[in-house]
C-alpha cells in the first residue's frame, strides 16, 4: 500500500536540511514510468516555541494515511504505525524502531489513526521527562489539522 522510499526520503531530508525543513511538495513515490497523482507524497512543515523549545513538525501526506515527524533537531530516534481495525475501536499500533519503553510514539500514532481514521506514522523525538509537552504538542498538532485538514 505504501512504498518503502517514504522513510529513506525523509530520514536523508530531516538528515541533510539541518531542520532548514525542505519545501518538498508533491514529491512523489511510485514506480518510475507512471505515477498516478493520488499516489503523490506531500510535504506540509510547521514549527512551534512549545515551553521555550522549537518543535518541529513534519507531515508527509501519503495515499491512505500520513507520517509525522516531531522533534528540536534532524533524527528519527522512534518509529511507530497506528491503523484502525474492524475489530476493535482502538486502532491496533506497533512500535518499529525505538525503545520500547518510551511510548509516545506508539500512543500518538493511536489516538491520530483513531481521529483521522487512516493509517498513521509518528517519530517522537522530544524528551519525554515534562508530560506537559506531550498535550502540548498534540494539541498544536490537532490545531494544524484544523486548519489544514488536506495536508494530513
Amino acid at each position: 500500500m505504501l512504498c518503502f522510499a517514504w522513510l529513506i526520503c525523509t530520514v536523508h531530508c530531516l538528515m541533510s536540511a539541518n531542520l532548514g525543513l525542505p519545501n518538498m511538495n508533491n514529491v512523489e513515490c511510485g514506480n518510475a514510468n507512471t505515477v498516478a497523482t493520488e499516489d503523490a507524497i506531500s510535504i506540509h512543515d510547521f514549527s512551534e516555541k512549545i515551553l521555550e523549545q522549537a518543535v518541529h513538525f513534519h507531515v508527509m501526506k501519503m495515499k491512505g494515511g500520513f507520517f509525522l515527524w516531531i522533534g528540536t533537531s534532524p533524527h528519527l530516534s522512534n518509529l511507530a504505525v497506528a491503523m484502525s481495525s474492524k475489530y476493535d475501536s482502538m486502532p491496533l499500533s506497533t512500535l518499529i524502531l525505538g525503545d520500547p519503553s518510551d511510548t509516545s510514539a506508539n500512543s500518538l500514532s493511536q489516538r491520530l489513526a483513531k481521529k483521522t481514521k487512516k493509517q498513521v506514522f509518528v517519530s517522537y523525538n522530544l524528551p519525554t521527562a515534562e508530560a506537559n509537552i506531550t498535550l502540548l504538542v498534540e494539541n498544536r498538532i490537532k490545531k494544524e489539522m484544523e486548519l489544514f485538514p488536506d495536508k494530513f
